[in-house]
């Protein structure tokens, strides 16, 4: 039986998907590095901080290594089809990222107008982010 060919890389290289991808990918980095000041961490049950906040401590690296990783493979579509390894980091960062511009738009909290910091310019990016997701799970 032969392999899936993962279709979503001629999205990242060819299609421009990268730039959505490293955009969200960016913002999910400062996201986690902000996680204490968020208020829904706030509001979490007590027990759960500290275990949210080791989290996201675990995956920053992981983003951030990611983020290098996509950029060095952006020009040979061989490293690229090797990214389908972090389809699921890819749909954390393109969910956060959409998440936070939604409740900066929608709730006017501090702490996501400074995380988003323009929203007006990012809200442009909410149908390029749903494109996104569903392009970067494409098989054939």
């Amino acid at each position: 039986m032969s392999e899936k060919i993962w279709t979503g890389s001629i999205y990242l290289k060819d299609e421009g998907g990268y730039e959505i991808i490293l955009k969200s990918l960016t913002h999910y980095k400062k996201r986690l590095r902000s996680i204490e000041n968020s208020p829904e961490l706030k509001e979490a049950a007590a027990m759960f901080a500290p275990i949210l906040v080791q989290q996201a401590m675990k995956t920053h690296p992981k983003v951030i290594e990611l983020i290098q990783k996509t950029e060095s493979s952006i020009d040979d579509i061989q490293k690229v089809n090797n990214l389908k390894e972090d389809i699921p980091l890819f749909e954390k960062a393109l969910l956060c990222y959409e998440s936070d511009i939604n409740k900066a738009r929608d709730t006017g909290h501090e702490y996501f107008l400074k995380l988003i910091e323009n929203v007006e310019e990012a809200s442009k990016d909410l149908d390029t982010i749903k494109v996104a997701l569903d392009k970067i799970k494409q098989f054939s």
